[in-house]
């Protein structure tokens, strides 16, 4: 794992910390899975090829993709698997915002 991988996890988990300071353990429904979700990722998806062949691919797009996949999705093996898929390309669009800064 890359040194600048590592700042942005840190990063990461302290604001998680700061959350559980402030929240405490929230155990909440997950609210995905419901009616119009599945239509979205789709759409989502589709978005996300076409603006790629076009050339105008960006995080935005592929971010926007992965959370309505994530939010389509009921089985919680499934859920898990698109919520690490959509924080890992959070991750890697803070670590292209900070090679631009850079």
């Amino acid at each position: 794992m890359s040194d600048a991988t590592n700042a942005v996890l840190v990063e990461i988990a302290t604001e998680r910390a700061a959350q559980d300071a402030i929240f405490g353990q929230q155990d909440l429904p997950d609210g995905t899975g419901i009616t119009g979700d599945a239509d979205r990722a789709s759409s989502a998806r589709h978005v996300c090829d076409v603006m790629f062949e076009r050339g105008e691919g960006t995080y935005r797009d592929v971010f926007y993709e992965e959370v309505c996949e994530a939010f389509a999705e009921s089985d919680p093996v499934k859920l898990r698997a698109e919520l690490v898929q959509a924080v890992a390309v959070g991750v890697k669009w803070i670590e292209a915002i900070d090679r631009r800064s850079a």
